[in-house]
């Protein structure tokens, strides 16, 4: 049964704005009929430009905002009406906005939330020192929150959201304010804690690295619609990029000319040609390699970011999973 399911959810605003002595008002539709499952131990990006309408959706799917249209089930409640119920079975970690106590030691906030969940203490005991050794924790127990950096404190935040064994976690930027090994922790981290534990995992977020790295299924949103719901490699062949050919040559030299292929840039003897995705590199080398002094040559694949900005630029346009 899935764990988290939406039908037709919509959730509307009203803006006040002010001309001269006139008030007017509108409706905005931050998230307009969306509609879509998760099952359990699932780990789904939840991407979008901003006021794409994520935060709110995930508002929603917490009991903290309710929708103004369709219906949702978290677990098997409706988040809206049950959630303290609810509360024990998810976790969150909401961007810049810590749930840890600013003034207590990291640890002291760790046992608030103990009793608070009401986690047998023997089973704290144990998460806590598993999370406390991957996510690098033990020299910051001792210091108060407002004294960590916004990346010790994310590190904080996720063991809190993890303390008491949800079901469900939503992570919204967790790799804000981490320097490049740290990031690299966290997600192996992540990525054992779903494996492990089967803990479903909806990340939103804009450091892509984090979508290629943990999720098996990327939903994207535009204006409160979903525009796109499958894997990468679906999302990838979907906007077809086009691939392209780095060629370094002996010397400089006019540009390329291989049917297939259109020369986008040179730098002295390196050349960079593109190539539909579709077309296999294997014959275009072989030809550059008969017919051109070639010293060396590799293939770049289009960026993650460089596919959603084509998504994006063509909302609507293509066809879901």
């Amino acid at each position: 049964m899935s764990v988290i399911e939406l039908s037709n959810v919509s959730r509307a605003f009203t803006v006040s704005s002010r001309a001269g002595l006139r008030r007017t008002r509108r409706e905005v539709r931050a998230v307009d009929d969306l509609t879509f499952t998760v099952e359990p131990g699932e780990v789904m990006g939840y991407i979008g430009p901003n006021g794409a309408g994520k935060s709110t959706t995930i508002k929603m799917l917490t009991g903290i905002l309710v929708p103004t249209g369709g219906s949702i089930r978290v677990a098997g409640v409706d988040p809206s009406r049950n959630r303290l119920r609810l509360a024990r079975r998810i976790g969150v970690v909401f961007g810049q906005r810590t749930t840890l106590w600013w003034d207590l030691p990291l640890k002291d906030s760790f046992a608030v939330l103990q009793k608070m969940y009401g986690v047998p203490r023997a089973r704290h005991r144990e998460n806590l020192a598993t999370f406390v050794d991957l996510l690098d924790l033990g020299d910051l127990l001792d210091v108060p929150v407002r004294q960590l950096s916004l990346g010790q404190r994310m590190r904080g935040d996720i063991a809190a959201a993890l303390l008491h064994d949800p079901e469900i976690v939503y992570l919204d930027e967790p790799t804000i304010g981490l320097d490049i090994i740290s990031k690299s922790r966290l997600r192996e981290f992540l990525a054992q804690i779903n494996k492990d534990r089967g803990t479903t995992i909806i990340l939103t977020t804009h450091d892509l690295d984090d979508i290629e790295a943990l999720c098996s299924r990327v939903m994207v949103i535009d204006h409160g619609h979903q525009v796109f719901d499958g894997t990468l490699d679906r999302l990838r062949s979907s906007q077809s990029a086009p691939r392209t050919l780095i060629v370094d040559l002996a010397t400089p030299h006019p540009p390329i000319s291989i049917p297939g292929t259109t020369v986008t840039r040179t730098e002295g003897p390196r050349q960079h040609l593109t190539f539909p995705p579709t077309t296999s590199a294997a014959p275009l080398v072989a030809q550059i390699a008969a017919s051109y002094p070639l010293v060396d040559l590799s293939i770049s694949d289009p960026t993650i970011e460089s596919i959603i900005a084509r998504l994006y630029a063509t909302s609507g346009k293509i066809s879901n999973v």
